[in-house]
């Protein structure tokens, strides 16, 4: 069975190391911080200028100037730091970013990523994206495996217009956990109740499967 939304922010959360500053993308990626774990403490950044972000407020907490990336109300940690966006985005290009977990419309087998617009579609901008491809090493994407249309986001070549060329070197998606290397995604997990074939049949980049691929496990 495919991985929902909840557990796929579940899997990723076991990546997080205690000091870490972590940006998470909108969507998915921001599920993460509901699942940090027992005993890891970690700050969130947010590329519009917040450092150490806490839960989603309640009604009787929200504050409409308190926001993250994707302008969704936010709250503030305590030692948290507010600050400009020049200065958040030189946090970023200054390599001080630990872990970056994005969405993505496509990743190939090259480590490049496709994220920010698709042609003919309504564009909002690439936000913080580039930006953070370029300036981190360490980046988690999570995305769905396959399109609604059965075709897959795992490719020999991205077709899209890029976010960043070769910066992406894991990937999670609703089937699987895979590592980029060079250039191959390399079978690393599955999830519960998918086959290795099915993974194989809908990843259209060269795929390497080791000898014993591992369920991802999950709490009850």
């Amino acid at each position: 069975m495919a991985l929902t939304r909840e557990q796929m922010a579940q899997r990723v959360a076991r990546e997080l190391e205690d000091g870490f500053y972590v940006n998470l993308g909108i969507g998915i990626p921001t599920l993460v911080a509901n699942y940090i774990p027992e005993g890891i403490d970690v700050m969130l950044q947010s590329e519009n200028g917040l450092l150490g972000m806490g839960r989603y407020p309640t009604e009787a907490e929200v504050d409409p100037d308190m926001i993250n990336a994707g302008k969704e109300t936010v709250t503030a940690r305590p030692g948290a730091a507010i600050f400009s966006s020049a200065e958040s985005f030189a946090m970023i290009r200054g390599g001080h970013v630990d872990l970056t977990v994005l969405g993505a419309f496509e990743v190939d087998q090259n480590g490049n990523i496709a994220s920010w617009m698709i042609p003919g579609k309504l564009i909002k901008g690439m936000g913080g994206a580039m930006d953070l491809v370029a300036g981190a090493e360490n980046i988690i994407c999570t995305m769905t495996h396959a399109s609604k249309h059965g075709e897959s986001k795992l490719l020999e070549k991205c077709s899209l217009p890029l976010t960043g060329a070769g910066c992406i070197n894991r990937v999670l998606t609703d089937l699987a956990y895979l590592e980029i290397k060079d250039g191959a995604f390399i079978l690393k997990e599955r999830a519960p109740g998918v086959s290795v074939e099915e993974i194989v049949e809908k990843t259209a980049g060269k795929l390497i499967v080791p000898d014993h691929v591992p369920e991802m496990t999950f709490e009850a």
